[in-house]
């Protein structure tokens, strides 16, 4: 059957349709760019940016503008000892947006757990460290 013809279910009813997996967060380059930035919460240099999240310098750049677009990073230009330096940082409400996409994906696999029937992972993450900038 099209997807088109199927009924449409009330979203009460959709227990795994998980509306809050950002599809700009999401993406594997971009979900590597912003845990690189939230453990680094003064920010990252365009090159250990690169470095750490194993990108090219345009495949970067195109990254970073689409999550700076979505005010989940600020990019801030300048000079580090005459040399041009861009620095990126998450913005506040990025920061807050990655930390509800995080709780949505333990959602996500603590349900995949449970439906597989296999024991479900203990929470013994603590997000409260990443919620506020050192």
């Amino acid at each position: 059957m099209p997807t088109s013809d199927r009924p449409q279910v009330p979203s009460s009813q959709a227990r795994f349709s998980y509306e809050g997996l950002d599809r700009i967060i999401h993406e594997r380059a971009r979900l590597s760019v912003l845990t690189s930035l939230v453990s680094h919460p003064r920010g990252l240099a365009f090159p250990d940016l690169k470095r750490l999240c194993g990108l090219t310098d345009g495949n970067l750049s195109r990254h970073l503008a689409v999550l700076q677009e979505a005010d989940l990073v600020s990019l801030e230009k300048g000079y580090d000892q005459n040399r041009p330096q861009t620095l990126c940082r998450l913005t506040p409400s990025g920061r807050t947006r990655f930390l509800d996409y995080l709780g949505v994906l333990e959602q996500v696999v603590r349900d995949a757990a449970q439906a597989a029937g296999k024991p479900q992972p203990a929470s013994g993450h603590d997000r409260s460290s990443l919620a506020k900038p050192a």
